[in-house]
């Protein structure tokens, strides 16, 4: 068997085994990845089992730097490797062995492979009727402008919609065009060893510790096999198999539960250096309400004290396609047949210019919403207040007409901002009421208190709360992002859940998130939101079913939502909204009454207040991204990528020290409960503790 690698790694066999120990060897000439209990069993030719590269899908989670999936024969089989450096090295073989067997099949099929030529006549053609299509729009623009019949310029305005669709169809034809052609001729080149090459198997030095067990080396490089393994001629079978069934790990492309691979160990053998081995190591809690009554300036006026710029206040709006022609020849540099996208790293300029921790606190840029729940008499009202404060929490995300992505957040980080609701900015007390703890303490009684922090690196999971002491309501959240790359689309799948409490009711609602898709983002990017969610309260029985719906490729809307509220036992809704997240929701009753529900565009959003720079602790988000976001304002897209990377080491540093130090990496102000994490000093919290 013409082995291209062999060596050890771990393999994910089920819930109750967890990761486990396998020698692994890729036959490149077969291609076929087998695999053994050891490697004394290897040279026997006991084989556990293998897995058939022919169309397979390799898949790299970017939030762990050491496992990857093999998906293919509708099953997926999970892998963890010793580190980066080793993954990478099987990633490589694995790329160029199923590029092979894959094109061999399709040459087999279609009687050739095309060459790039074929490609840039295809590519040109395209484009040619691209630039007719697109002269054509410009014909109908000016036949609607001239246009004085409503019938005639109806349909013009159907053609140009029609037309407007194939555009986006060629360019979607376009894209996919460019990927395959950097497959076939990549930019920075595929691992594709020799055929004929004598052989020469060389083992990588050896590392004394593995994931989930040790070997005797590492993996090792060769083009030839080792004449040791004695396997039949009909070695390589129709499928992939395992010696047991329940050895395969079904992935969703998007879900991963607390079963997943990466929150188990295999209870055997040395400890497995898990994604949160890093970060799990104990520093002493720091006294964070302390650090920030002390950094507070004394004596300033509100104006002074608080800082109500957004920085993406500056952002242009309409980016065009050729300031994005750079995006699209760094996304397809990197792409590979046989490769999930989520290798693909994005460039520091099309950074947002804010955090993540920031941009949650855009779910109260309507405070005056979510404190209006608390006020409703009945629960049925509370409910229906719930869904209207939930569904315009959405739109204000969304600065310019550019989709951009935000700074991941780093450990530890903090964000801190308040709202005042809109009786105190259109009246300002000058003996405002502040709070003495919560949250936010330089806040007033009646603002809306926002606290984020980042409390896990791997899986990157964050937490944010807020509340609003005088109407006694507080909301709970915490959000694990996984990012993937869908070809023509980004989507980020937000795992978490929510709670809104109303404490004088003691009723809680339970809600989830949408997913989000940056679309065209080979073109000119934009926001579209996803997915089912729900809304409940279990004390009251009431619930909502909301429904974000994606565009169809061919016609339809975007930002299309369907609602319903049910009041508790009932299959019947007493209310039914649909519209747009960003536009205009109506609701129709039971009754047979239809209202506006909510009109986003009407909606004035209140800017949220956060403390001058200088006032902020060093762990705080504008405070730690302030040289990030300076030299992307001034475009010094060098200087931010540097800052950027500045920041990521210090980060790495820091987690190294802690583990030779056998330290734990404890959060700031919240802490896990079961499968959520909780604010530390929730408003029910300290009011119990007032009460005794």
């Amino acid at each position: 068997m013409a082995s291209i690698m062999e060596g050890p790694l771990s393999k994910w066999t089920n819930v109750m085994k967890g990761w486990q120990y396998r020698w692994f060897v890729l036959d490149y000439n077969a291609g076929l990845l087998s695999y053994y209990t050891s490697k004394d069993k290897m040279m026997r030719g006991s084989r556990r089992g293998c897995v058939r590269l022919r169309g397979a899908v390799i898949g790299i989670d970017d939030e762990d730097d050491s496992t990857f999936t093999i998906t293919v024969d509708q099953k997926t089989f999970h892998f963890q490797a010793r580190d980066a450096d080793e993954r990478e090295k099987w990633i490589h073989a694995l790329e160029g062995t199923i590029l092979r067997h894959t094109l061999q099949l399709r040459e087999a099929e279609a009687g050739f492979v095309p060459s790039v030529q074929d490609f840039d006549k295809k590519l040109a053609e395209a484009d040619a009727y691209l630039q007719i299509l697109i002269d054509q729009l410009k014909l109908f623009d000016e036949k609607i402008k001239d246009c004085k019949e409503d019938e005639s310029r109806r349909k013009i305005e159907n053609l140009k919609e029609t037309t407007c669709s194939m555009v986006e169809s060629i360019k979607h034809c376009i894209v996919l065009l460019q990927i395959a052609k950097s497959t076939i001729n990549p930019v920075d080149g595929i691992y594709q060893p020799p055929l004929d090459t004598p052989v020469v198997n060389t083992t990588m030095p050896t590392q004394t510790t593995l994931p989930t067990g040790s070997g005797p080396s590492g993996p090792s490089s060769g083009v030839a096999s080792p004449a040791h393994i004695p396997l039949p001629s009909h070695s390589v079978p129709d499928f992939s198999y395992s010696s047991s069934e329940d050895e395969f790990y079904d992935a969703d492309e998007f879900y991963q539960s607390s079963t997943s691979p990466k929150h188990c160990i295999d209870p055997s053998g040395p400890p497995a250096a898990s994604p949160l081995t890093n970060e799990e190591t104990a520093l002493k809690r720091p006294d964070t309400t302390e650090s920030l009554n002390s950094s507070m300036s004394n004596g300033t006026t509100d104006a002074d004290q608080f800082d109500s710029h957004d920085d993406r206040d500056d952002d242009g709006e309409g980016e065009s396609v050729e300031e994005h022609k750079s995006v699209i020849m760094h996304l397809l540099s990197q792409v590979r047949l046989g490769m999930d996208l989520t290798k693909v790293v994005l460039p520091t300029f099309i950074l947002e210019r804010r955090s993540l921790l920031e941009m949650y606190a855009d779910f109260f840029a309507h405070p005056d919403l979510f404190v209006t729940i608390a006020e409703q008499p009945e629960p049925r009202e509370r409910m229906v207040q719930v869904v209207k404060w939930y569904l315009s929490a959405f739109h204000a995300g969304r600065k310019g007409s550019v989709a951009k992505k935000p700074y991941n957040p780093i450990l530890g980080e903090v964000f801190y901002c308040h709202w005042d609701l809109p009786s105190e900015t259109e009246e300002p007390s000058p003996h405002t009421e502040t709070v003495s703890e919560g949250p936010v303490p330089w806040s007033s009684t009646n603002s809306v208190c926002f606290v984020a922090e980042q409390v896990s690196h791997h899986p990157p999971i964050s937490a944010f709360y807020a509340e609003c002491l005088n109407k006694k309501i507080q909301f709970n959240a915490h959000i694990w992002t996984k990012s993937k790359f869908l070809g023509m689309s980004i989507g980020v799948h937000n795992i978490g859940q929510g709670c809104v409490s109303c404490l004088e009711h003691d009723e809680h609602y339970i809600l989830n998130f949408p997913n989000g898709y940056g679309r065209s983002i080979l073109t000119v990017p934009w926001v579209e939101l996803g997915g089912e969610c729900n809304i409940s309260c279990s004390k009251s029985g009431y619930s909502a079913n909301i429904v974000f719906h994606t565009k169809p490729f061919y016609g339809g809307k975007k930002h299309r939502i369907t609602a319903e509220i049910f009041a508790p036992n009932d299959r019947r809704s007493f209310c039914s909204i649909e519209g747009e997240w960003n536009g205009v929701m109506y609701a129709k009753w039971a009754t047979g009454e239809n209202t506006v529900f909510i009109d986003t565009k009407r909606m004035g959003i209140i800017k949220k207040k956060v403390r001058k720079l200088e006032d902020q602790l060093e762990y705080e988000s504008r405070r730690l991204w302030r040289d990030v976001t300076l030299n992307l304002k001034l475009k010094d897209i060098d200087a931010a990528t540097e800052a950027k990377h500045r920041l990521e080491e210090k980060q790495r540093a820091e987690a190294r020290e802690r583990k030779e130090n056998e330290q734990q990496w404890e959060t700031r102000l919240f802490h896990e409960d079961g499968e959520c994490w909780v604010y530390d000093e929730p408003l029910l919290k300290r009011l119990a503790s007032q009460r005794h």
